[in-house]
């Protein structure tokens, strides 16, 4: 099974989260974190940052590593497994403009759950709010 690596941001604002609709392809429709493949010679750090420049016209900043998920899409047509290499950052420069997804939402911790994420999300969303809560609360996780 071929395996996709692929970096996605957690951009943070103002205690919420950009929650990206996919616009294309076999997932379309399905609400994911941006980002995309990790081109050779770059960090995963770097390819998030250049997606999210490429994607949304932003620079992002203060990238720290989240999680990194892993996940077989035994049903795609071809099967592949997904290395999906996660940071958490803040933008740093620019105004959204968004060229790949059918839409953008910020969504607050609570609100994770009112869009249909895509498989390999799922997992991610759930620890992603409960480190939100967490901190929220004063707890760092």
């Amino acid at each position: 099974m071929k395996t996709v690596r692929v970096a996605a941001a957690i951009i943070l604002q103002n205690g919420r989260v950009l929650a990206a609709q996919r616009g294309y392809g076999p997932f379309k429709g399905g609400w994911e974190f941006p980002g995309g493949k990790i081109e050779p010679g770059e960090t995963p750090a770097q390819a998030c940052a250049r997606e999210i420049r490429e994607e949304l016209s932003v620079e992002v900043t203060d990238l720290r590593p989240f999680l990194t998920v892993e996940h077989d899409y035994q049903d795609a047509d071809p099967a592949f497994h997904l290395a999906m290499d996660c940071f958490l950052c803040r933008i740093a420069a620019g105004t959204i403009c968004d060229t790949e997804h059918e839409r953008l939402r910020w969504l607050a911790p609570e609100d994770l759950g009112s869009v249909s994420w895509l498989p390999a999300d799922i997992g991610l969303v759930e620890r992603l709010r409960a480190h939100l809560l967490d901190t929220a609360n004063g707890e760092a996780r």
